[in-house]
């Protein structure tokens, strides 16, 4: 009976330790060309050694497929356009700058009234790949997300008919509206279309990160691998995961100790989830946000509170992880952080 637990205990440890291969096996369509992986973003990946990257909690991304170009290029023309907001005076991209990581880079956005804006700019870059949208997360869709963008007081304020007034008496668009949307031409719907068809084109594919996690080793400095080791030793991938390094998930502001209460006044906004389901348990909670480029998105937290990234981490050292980091290993993480920044950010 012994001899036939050993054998058993024997069959188990090989099971177990392949079960990463078998994982790897399974995640892989017929069509090699088109792989999927396990807790990774469904974009085109070329087919990667399986165990590896099951084993990481952080995934590289490639562009989505299946993008109309047409629309793509209509959105960004109605992304950059000013004429879009009532007086004329701002865009998209005057808080979501596409040349400056796009951020505006003030702690509080200012948008249509300078007087309303609250909380910091979310970067528009991989923007698509979150889960949900605004730091309470109160839109579930792209299309709810830029619905709400455009009428929102604090931020475009225009109003739809208006709008598509406007629009409607611009020969240009006129044009490109027919040509994209022949059925439904200049309209709420076909300008939402537009518009998320190019928050989704951008995806910074390519940082030094991901082109280490498919293979190139020389990719990152030793610096920055000794940091993404650290960024998961210490637990910071437990909520910045997967191929956006974060925006999957709701996480509170001050797991491990009291921020609202060590930083005072505390504002509405500070509420995060709260705002939007009135739970008890959602107060101080907000989305995630993804890591990818950060290092270009300063400042930082819903607040705008903190000007360094170096800051940054002792900040989430303190308060959602409640252990120091020394400069030396927060200096490292920060190494690391700049290794997610895409190439060609200039939104070209």
């Amino acid at each position: 009976m012994k001899n036939n637990n050993v054998i058993y205990g024997v069959l188990l440890l090989l099971f177990l330790a392949s079960f990463p291969w078998v994982l790897g096996q399974m995640s892989h369509d017929d069509d090699t060309s088109i792989p999927t992986i396990i807790d990774a973003d469904p974009f085109n990946l070329p087919r990667l050694p399986s165990v590896q990257l099951i084993n990481e909690p952080l995934q590289p991304v490639r562009k989505p497929r299946n993008l109309n170009e047409e629309k793509v290029a209509l959105g960004r023309r109605l992304f950059l356009d000013k004429r879009l907001s009532p007086r004329g005076d701002i865009s998209c991209d005057s808080c979501h700058r596409l040349n400056e990581g796009g951020v505006d880079h003030r702690s509080h956005a200012l948008g249509g009234d300078p007087s309303r804006g609250s909380i910091n700019t979310p970067g528009i870059y991989n923007s698509a790949n979150n889960f949900r949208w605004y730091w309470d997360g109160r839109a579930e869709t792209l299309e709810a997300q830029v619905d709400e963008s455009l009428t929102s007081l604090t931020e475009m304020g225009a109003d739809w008919q208006e709008l598509l007034e406007t629009l409607a008496s611009i020969a240009e668009y006129q044009a490109m509206f027919s040509q994209t949307y022949p059925e439904n031409g200049i309209s709420k719907e076909s300008v939402i279309d537009a518009l998320v068809a190019f928050e989704r084109s951008l995806i910074t594919v390519d940082a030094p990160f991901d082109r280490y996690l498919l293979g190139e080793k020389n990719a990152l400095t030793p610096e920055q691998q000794n940091g993404y080791q650290l960024f998961k030793s210490y637990g910071c991938s437990a909520c910045h995961q997967g191929g956006n390094i974060g925006g999957n998930m709701f996480q509170l502001f001050g797991v491990m100790g009291d921020y609202f209460a060590d930083r005072n006044p505390i504002f509405e906004v500070d509420m995060g989830r709260f705002n939007v389901t009135g739970k008890d348990d959602d107060r101080h909670r907000f989305r995630v946000p993804s890591l990818r480029n950060v290092a270009l998105t300063a400042p930082y937290f819903h607040d705008g509170s903190v000007a360094t990234l170096e800051q940054a981490v002792m900040v989430m050292a303190s308060y959602q992880l409640g252990r120091p980091i020394p400069i030396d290993d927060a200096r490292l993480i920060v190494a690391f952080l700049h290794s997610l920044n895409g190439p060609g950010m200039g939104g070209e």
